[in-house]
């Protein structure tokens, strides 16, 4: 690799950014592609597709083979609610590669002992989320039952665009959460992001399944076509 796509590359990682490059196997040359730039691309939809995999991979245009080298953010999950749904789903996420963390400023339940091996938050979501630079390549989970901790979290991961955000709630509750929520500035749109009730319809009734349920549809959502993954 040159040293300019080397420090191209290094760069977008730095920022939480993907980028993809393209070798010909055949010569040699190199390009390197940065996620904002792949709709204008002539291989956009093979980039889109091994950046939602998160896989490098070999493809072959008009008979040249090309090696796709994918860099992509590390994947954030960040949970709001230090309940037994989340005692379930952190475990759960990490063994998928996510990095967790649990933010509640109910100190009896954000606790150490109770999530193992986990970055824990004892603090209101207005201090708490700052410092974990929330972007778009988090998945955004409000748990609490408490407007006061799940509403100004919720208004966070909306400011950074989180590619999946779901909140706990019967559709009663989350018809509350809406008024709340737009009465503040959200738009309909923008409230229409959220999946309520939480995770994929699959029956589930205790915090495990109901963990198995977020968790599969965060994965739905980050690796599945736009169409499909709605």
């Amino acid at each position: 690799m040159k040293l300019a796509t080397l420090a191209e590359v290094n760069a977008e990682r730095a920022a939480r950014r993907p980028i993809i490059v393209i070798t010909d196997t055949a010569s040699g040359e190199q390009r390197a592609v940065k996620a904002a730039d792949f709709a204008g691309d002539p291989l956009h939809a093979e980039l889109d597709k091994h950046l939602r995999m998160g896989k490098s991979g070999m493809i072959e245009v008009d008979g040249k083979k090309l090696f796709l080298n994918v860099y992509a953010p590390t994947a954030k999950l960040v949970i709001i609610g230090a309940v037994h749904i989340s005692q379930a789903l952190a475990p759960l996420a990490r063994s998928l590669g996510y990095d967790v963390t649990v933010v509640d400023p109910r100190t009896a339940f954000a606790s150490p002992e109770r999530f193992p091996d986990v970055n824990v938050v004892a603090e209101w979501p207005d201090v708490a989320l700052p410092p974990l630079k929330v972007d778009h390549y988090t998945a955004f989970v409000a748990v609490t039952h408490d407007p006061k901790v799940d509403d100004p979290a919720l208004l966070h991961a909306f400011e950074r665009d989180c590619f999946y955000i779901g909140a706990l709630g019967s559709r009663k509750t989350h018809a509350k959460r809406g008024d709340r929520l737009k009465a503040q500035g959200i738009s309909d749109a923008q409230f229409a992001r959220i999946h309520a009730p939480i995770g994929l319809n699959i029956g589930a009734v205790s915090p495990s399944e109901i963990a198995v349920a977020i968790m599969a549809e965060i994965t739905a959502t980050l690796r599945l076509p736009k169409e499909r993954a709605a």
